[in-house]
């Protein structure tokens, strides 16, 4: 049954990378290329360094707007299914990918007055506006107060909100779609631009459009973003989202719902299995580590089946309806939201499915030292790092405090504790820190790189490489040989003969039985005392149980624990062994003197 277990355990992870890979696919990472290089790296004619990623003040985003995003958005190819192959400089990005209904500009504001001013400047300021939140939000309507672009329009309770550089975003704010012309949208960004759209006020702007490509099934939903801190400048950001909303499409797609149809069988089968373990062993069940994989498999595997089933829901009720708003803005946004959840859940499930690997493959002397060593050094790493952390984030908090204001590596606490990691991997800016204090600069590059470096991460390594060491002398003298494939394969096969033809087995039992009593009786003949065949008898099952406990092929672990019962059972076995070892040197003494006694 164990070996039945494992098969199907096997299957299913086969089916669950089917349909991982089914989710993801080459085709995504060149198309988000494509749209990041035509939306993101082209310039503004004749400032060849002025580009999305460039912007930095308002002028340069209104620049960029009515450039190169004008520009690239606005192709006949977009709109339309004719062959541009005849026109001049015309690239085949264009043709390959539709535009789905019409880009949506929206930007969130805050009010006046949301800080608070020291008393003795607050003569030298009459406005006063503090980095966005919800509460902070400015709701009024503003400038000509005539289109919706100057009017505030609530968020939909469904739709996600954004995670920005410095804040958190909701959706709603100022919104205008753009229009098919590419002369009105221009007209309609000089308009924004002239009647001061973009205010102090202003934290964020994003900039939403999707596109399809029939030819690879993928849909590219875009978000550009450009954040207002309440620093000034300008910080941008984007999300490039290749997803296949299409799912069941080619003979391919269908043999991937096959696989997840047979996934959702073999969840169901290994739920009822695992609730029967449970039942069985009770309290005991949770003292494997490997049961405890299997719960967290079972879990993720119920999460992403959730988020499948939730995420196909919505795509049925929402994507005939996008797909016919060519006149308005269609949000695919929050489909790709939820895909790209899933997809997440299936990484993290598929991952820990590769790593109960190792539950099957334990019986191969390699595999059982290593997860031997780090089973049992595990409380001598988990002390020594707590001793690594509290020196490495004392260096964190002493690299923010020093270098937070001029370094961007150590800009946020959080930034310390990666860059400190990157310093350990070869990967550092020592110029930087230098630049920032020029004597506590050096002084703390040194010293981390001594005592993290060179002492902290080799004590580590011997902490492992002094546990490997016992664990291996162990197995050079307490433990059995490696388990063979080939000896595996028999037994597996001599088993499945035995299922198949139950009688043999029940004779080779018999045979067995009346060995063993052919044995007491000549015991018997020769002079033995029934006491002295029981004795034998009950230091032979001793024996048998304590090998097949502590000597077996197949032990996981390096130690087993030992219950009350064994060690009654060692005590009794070894008390007899001294008690025949006894009698054996007297009997033995008994023949020399008789030996002696012939001989004179």
């Amino acid at each position: 049954m164990a070996e039945a277990s494992r098969n199907s355990e096997t299957a299913a992870l086969q089916k669950g990378r089917r349909m991982a890979f089914g989710m993801v696919n080459p085709h995504m990472y060149y198309l988000n290329k494509v749209m990041s290089s035509l939306f993101l790296d082209t310039s503004v004619p004749g400032e060849e360094r002025t580009n999305f990623k460039s912007i930095h003040s308002i002028t340069d985003f209104w620049k960029f707007m009515e450039g190169p995003f004008l520009e690239g958005l606005y192709w006949d190819s977009w709109y339309n299914n004719e062959n541009l192959y005849d026109l001049k400089n015309t690239s085949r990005i264009y043709y390959e990918n539709i535009l789905l209904g019409v880009p949506r500009v929206r930007q969130l504001k805050v009010r006046n007055n949301t800080c608070k001013v020291y008393s003795s400047v607050q003569s030298l300021m009459n406005e006063c506006y503090n980095k966005y939140t919800s509460e902070n939000e400015d709701l009024t309507d503003f400038g000509l107060k005539l289109d919706t672009e100057w009017k505030y329009s609530a968020p939909s309770k469904n739709s996600p909100w954004h995670w920005g550089f410095v804040g958190v975003y909701r959706n709603g704010g100022y919104i205008f779609t753009l229009s098919k012309s590419k002369s009105e949208t221009l007209n309609k960004f000089i308009n924004l631009r002239m009647n001061s759209w973009i205010t102090r006020g202003t934290r964020v702007i994003f900039i939403d459009f999707s596109l399809y490509n029939a030819n690879v099934n993928l849909f590219c939903i875009i978000r550009l973003v450009a954040e207002f801190p309440a620093t000034g400048g300008i910080i941008t950001s984007w999300q490039f989202y290749s997803v296949k909303l299409l799912r069941y499409v080619s003979y391919y797609d269908y043999f991937i719902a096959a696989c997840e149809i047979a996934f959702c069988i073999f969840l169901f089968v290994f739920t009822i299995q695992e609730l029967q373990k449970i039942k069985e062993f009770k309290s005991a069940y949770f003292k494997s580590i490997w049961n405890w994989l299997e719960l967290l498999l079972l879990v993720l595997c119920f999460v992403a089946v959730f988020f499948n089933l939730y995420y196909n829901i919505q795509i049925f009720l929402l994507l005939g309806q996008l797909l016919k708003n060519t006149e308005k803005y269609s949000d695919f946004y929050f489909l790709a939201y939820w895909y790209i959840y899933y997809n997440n859940v299936i990484a993290i499930t598929i991952f820990f499915a590769w790593i109960k690997i190792f539950k099957f493959i334990s019986f191969n002397k390699t595999m059982s030292q290593l997860s031997t060593t780090l089973s049992r050094c595990i409380k001598d790493i988990v002390g020594f790092a707590i001793m690594f952390f509290i020196i490495f984030f004392a260096y964190a908090q002493l690299g923010f405090l020093l270098f937070g204001s001029q370094v961007d590596d150590f800009s946020t606490f959080q930034n310390s504790i990666f860059a400190q990691f990157r310093i350990v991997l070869g990967d550092f800016n020592f110029a930087g820190i230098q630049q920032a204090n020029f004597i506590l600069g050096p002084i703390y590059f040194i010293t981390f790189i001594f005592f993290v470096f060179f002492v902290l991460l080799n004590m580590f390594l011997a902490i492992i490489n002094d546990t490997y060491s016992e664990v291996k002398a162990d197995y050079s003298i307490g433990r059995s040989p490696d388990f063979e494939v080939g000896k595996m394969i028999k037994e597996r096969y001599k088993n499945a003969l035995e299922k198949l033809k139950l009688k043999k087995s029940q004779k080779a039992e018999d045979k067995k039985s009346m060995k063993r009593k052919d044995l007491a009786e000549q015991a018997r003949r020769e002079g033995f005392d029934e006491k002295e065949i029981q004795s034998a008898e009950q230091m032979k099952k001793w024996k048998e149980r304590l090998e097949k406990k502590y000597y077996s092929t197949e032990i996981q672990d390096d130690y087993q624990p030992v219950t009350q019962q064994e060690f009654r059972d060692l005590f009794l076995y070894a008390v007899e062994l001294e008690k025949e070892l006894h009698y054996v040197s007297l009997k033995l003494n008994r023949v020399m003197r008789k030996v002696s006694a012939l001989q004179y």
